[in-house]
């Protein structure tokens, strides 16, 4: 039989165990997490973890407090808790990285928002508009509970056409309330070969909600149907959209393009070369600019393949389809009168380079073209699947402002 004086001690026992447990597995997730803020993703399976975890770096510092806390409190003495401790205040300090270095970016865009568009660039805009715009570049509050969206009227899986066969739909984000809007038309991501107008609902909602028609639109996919498949499923879209304009409350006078990704490259080859419809604007999140450039100069790691994927999208290599690749290409149609452009780019993005948007920003701004470049250091590429994170804050903050200021102010003039 067990000593009473021993059953006593084992419920003290137990406890220890178990905060000893929860300290070690806190700590171990915590630094297992955190190491992906600055560690690349060598594979496509582990890129989910470098793009997240910039992301969810508010939950990173509670994690790690606690479990800093929790070792603190224990007292005890060894290399063991030496190295513990250690490693709490490395994942700690990683964890609290994009923060450190949030004001720093959000500043360089204000000034640079603010240079281009004019210092009160938003007087025109109705009140009521602005009101709704986001007060703050970052609320922390928003990155645990998550970004507010109000109700808005959604109509999925509109048909708008049919080429060998593929039918290509399209999503509607309407305001609750009847009346005419100013447009975005959105292109989803995937490297070409995947995705659906269902991707990035919260955004398209978000943007509803703040007194826009969102039109999700969808594409053929490669490697089966390759470049220019995509381009032409876009003009029908557009097409299709300006048929049916009064039908869906969208005011033709006030368009905006924006797409993400390999989105982004087909919203830009729209916009910067011919369009069915007239567009004030462009938002180029993460978009790939320089083909023959980019298949020259893959990123390290290189998680997806790029070379593999423009293979897949044009048919073959630059040597093979020189001719093709620059085609493909929206640097090589930037001329001056362009609409202007917000270019929003991840600086540790490791499939499309930061540095590409760069390059892109500048040949817009030698041209004489309106273009801001928004570049989050700390941010991978597609930082914006996390919604609440504190990357997509900060886009999301200048997104809105550069959209209301070309689509709803007053005074707007278009093209330079």
């Amino acid at each position: 039989m067990i000593h009473k004086k021993n059953r006593k001690k084992l419920p003290l026992l137990a406890a220890f165990l178990v905060s000893q447990f929860i300290s070690w597995f806190l700590s171990t997730i915590a630094l297992f997490l955190s190491l992906w803020v600055i560690v690349p993703a060598p594979a496509l399976f582990l890129y989910p973890l470098a793009v997240g975890a910039p992301e969810i770096s508010p939950w990173l510092v509670g994690i790690n407090t606690i479990a800093l806390l929790l070792n603190l409190l224990r007292r005890h003495q060894g290399k063991v808790y030496i190295i513990l401790l250690i490693c709490n205040l490395f994942a700690l300090i990683l964890g609290l990285l994009p923060l450190i270095q949030f004001p720093a970016a959000n500043a360089a865009i204000a000034t640079q928002m603010q240079a281009v568009q004019g210092e009160n660039y938003l007087a025109a805009v109705p009140q009521a508009d602005r009101a709704q715009l986001r007060p703050q570049p970052f609320i922390l509050a928003d990155a645990f509970r998550g970004i507010p969206i109000r109700d808005v009227r959604i109509d999925r899986a509109i048909g708008f056409a049919k080429p060998d066969g593929v039918s290509l739909q399209l999503n509607l984000y309407r305001p609750v309330e009847i009346g005419k809007y100013p447009a975005i038309i959105t292109l989803y991501g995937g490297a070409w070969q995947r995705g659906n107008p269902d991707y990035n609902e919260e955004f398209s909602r978000y943007m509803a909600a703040q007194g826009y028609c969102v039109v999700a639109i969808d594409y053929r996919h490669a490697p089966k149907y390759r470049f220019p498949a995509q381009l032409e499923d876009v003009q029908a879209a557009l097409s299709y959209i300006k048929t049916h304009a009064a039908d869906w409350e969208i005011d033709l006078d006030r368009i905006a393009l924006m797409g993400r990704s390999a989105g982004a490259h087909l919203a830009m080859l729209t916009a910067y070369d011919s369009s069915v419809l007239p567009v004030r604007a462009v938002v180029n999140y993460y978009g790939p600019n320089d083909l023959i450039r980019g298949y020259n100069d893959p990123p390290f790691p290189d998680a997806i393949n790029v070379r593999a994927v423009l293979r897949a999208f044009l048919g073959g290599t630059p040597d093979e389809l020189n001719e093709l690749y620059r085609r493909a290409s929206p640097i090589n149609y930037i001329k001056p009168n362009l609409p202007p452009s917000l270019l929003v780019y991840a600086g540790r993005d490791h499939i499309v380079q930061a540095k590409f948007g760069r390059s892109l920003y500048e040949r817009l701004r030698a041209t004489g073209d309106r273009a801001i470049l928004l570049e989050i250091p700390w941010a991978e590429h597609a930082f914006d699947a996390v919604f609440n994170g504190p990357s997509n804050q900060l886009a999301l903050y200048y997104t809105e402002r550069f959209l209301a200021h070309a689509l709803k102010s007053s005074d707007y003039q278009g093209v330079n």
